[in-house]
């Protein structure tokens, strides 16, 4: 390949589409080894490039501590969730082999956390982490109990999977309402009015998801495990590029 340029749109190529290495380097008259390098050099830098901030040009959210204090000090209101991909089952008798199982989806996948604001723009994706994982052990894990410590102002939605941070933190983190007890009188309209509402402020980081997913790459990913998030935060970051400027 003769320059970056050319590197960087084959990299590009790769993650919208999940063409195999060699078809690419069949169109560009080159080696199927040249192309897997060109993907390992800008790869990573597309992932390390961060999330864009919309209404700030030049400013980039790296870290989950970026995202909460770009909350705090704008009033943003945050979205959270998670999702998986589904990812090649790892060889028999390989160490670790159940880790990647989905407890929900009873299939090989590798899960990762977004966060968006009220008009469904990313803020950040991380929190990646094998299937069998639950999504409120990876937050807590990422440090978000601390962040809502430092940051008392800063609102969070979340959905039934994030119970745990709607009870320690029951003014800052937003989650859908319990389902009356069975020895309750029935109150059935007003609870499904409740969990509808919290549902529809909730959904915009749902859509950020979808963008994501609207890239081949995620939508079932057949590259290596290991490359999986450099892979998911490359794509994210460039999602937020265009969505920042909506």
């Amino acid at each position: 390949m003769a320059g970056f340029r050319d590197r960087v749109l084959v990299t590009l190529v790769v993650l919208r589409t999940q063409l195999p290495h060699q078809a690419l380097a069949v169109l560009y008259g080159v080696d199927r080894a040249t192309v897997t390098r060109a993907v390992q050099e800008v790869r990573p830098l597309l992932a390390a490039r961060g999330f864009a901030v919309p209404g700030l040009l030049g400013v980039r959210l790296r870290t989950l501590a970026d995202v909460f204090a770009y909350a705090a000090a704008h009033g943003v209101e945050l979205r959270l969730d998670g999702t998986e991909t589904q990812v090649c089952r790892p060889r028999a008798k390989r160490p670790g082999r159940r880790a990647f199982v989905s407890g929900k989806r009873r299939q090989n996948t590798i899960k990762t956390t977004a966060i968006s604001d009220g008009p469904g723009r990313t803020l950040w994706a991380g929190a990646v982490r094998s299937g069998r994982m639950h999504d409120q052990t990876a937050v807590k894990t990422e440090g978000v109990e601390d962040l809502l410590h430092q940051h008392p102002t800063v609102r969070v939605r979340v959905d039934t999977g994030y119970r745990g941070p709607a009870k320690t933190f029951p003014t800052q983190v937003s989650a859908p309402p319990l389902p009356p007890a069975k020895d309750a009188p029935p109150d059935t309209i007003a609870y499904q009015q409740a969990r509808k509402q919290q549902s529809s402020r909730r959904i915009c980081v749902e859509h950020a998801i979808a963008e994501h997913k609207q890239w081949r790459t995620l939508q079932r990913y057949l590259g290596r495990r290991e490359t999986f998030g450099e892979t998911y935060l490359a794509i994210a970051g460039l999602v937020s590029d265009r969505a920042a400027r909506r």
